[in-house]
């Protein structure tokens, strides 16, 4: 037996024991157990596995610090990232024979949620009901340390030089072991075809269909790749774009020194989504 036949079984093993002892399997895939010749994660600080303290990054690391006061004081702001992100990237909207959105086929590459959702590790013990109240927007956190990379049995999701972590959707088989490794609920799988066409050969689930990004089929999954076709170009994320002036999204490098985004994290109390997993996200959230 091969060494890739004998991961992918061990990967079908880990899948199914996730169903009774997920905690156990999703620490199995933080430590590389799954796939001993991943390459170890790159740091964009001194707290990644395998780097001494006060060891210097090295190469790009990219990165997004949002700022939810900001959103607070823009109405609608973040709504318009999201239809901005899933315009860009044909994002199909799915909906039932009513015309409603149907919640269980839902692409999501950007999305709203509550304070709660997002942050169940910390306290809501008499919490602040302003917080509670304000727009968080949830997006794939490009971790540096990323499960979901080792638990891809055909590399359809994989970890650029420069820290996003993107897809080869062509690639995709649709086993999904992607979605069970994520701890944030990031990725989507496309249950339906968002390249399905009315009588009139209209596209159903895609509205302004955007030639120049690949639309998916049936069975592939897929999440935000922090606008890697727009950073090509020398372009931010659509999302970041969307915010205008406001300074509600800061994106860049984080081992620049000089970058915003670096200036902002040395200089302003962050949080992130679950740290004390080990993925080490690389979306800080300013509340």
């Amino acid at each position: 037996m091969d060494d890739k036949r004998r991961r992918f079984l061990k990967l079908a093993g880990l899948s199914a024991v996730a169903g009774i002892g997920a905690p156990s399997a999703f620490n199995l895939l933080l430590k590389g157990e799954v796939n001993a010749s991943s390459p170890a994660p790159a740091s964009h600080g001194t707290e990644s596995p395998g780097s001494g303290h006060g060891e210097a990054p090295t190469g790009v690391r990219l990165g997004m610090v949002i700022d939810v006061n900001k959103f607070a004081e823009n109405p609608g702001m973040a709504q318009k990232c999201v239809d901005g992100c899933h315009q860009t990237h044909n994002v199909p909207i799915f909906l039932d024979s009513k015309g409603q959105v149907n919640p269980k086929d839902a692409i999501k590459w950007i999305w709203k949620e509550p304070f709660e959702n997002l942050f169940p590790d910390h306290s809501h013990y008499r919490r602040n009901d302003a917080l509670h109240e304000l727009p968080f927007l949830a997006l794939c956190n490009h971790c540096d340390n990323p499960p979901c990379v080792r638990a891809c049995p055909t590399k359809a999701t994989f970890k650029q030089k420069n820290g996003s972590v993107i897809m080869d959707f062509h690639r995709c088989i649709g086993c999904r072991f992607c979605m069970a490794a994520c701890p944030y609920g990031a990725r989507s799988f496309n249950w339906r075809s968002p390249r399905e066409r009315d009588e009139n050969g209209n596209l159903k689930f895609i509205k302004n269909l955007n030639e120049k990004f690949p639309t998916r089929m049936r069975g592939v999954v897929e999440k935000c790749n922090f606008c890697a076709e727009r950073i090509s170009e020398g372009l931010p994320p659509k999302c970041v774009e969307a915010t205008g002036d406001t300074g509600a999204m800061i994106f860049g490098d984080m081992n620049d020194p000089n970058a915003p985004i670096s200036q902002v994290l040395k200089s302003t109390f962050t949080i992130q989504r679950k740290p004390a997993l080990g993925t080490l996200p690389s979306v800080f959230y300013i509340i």
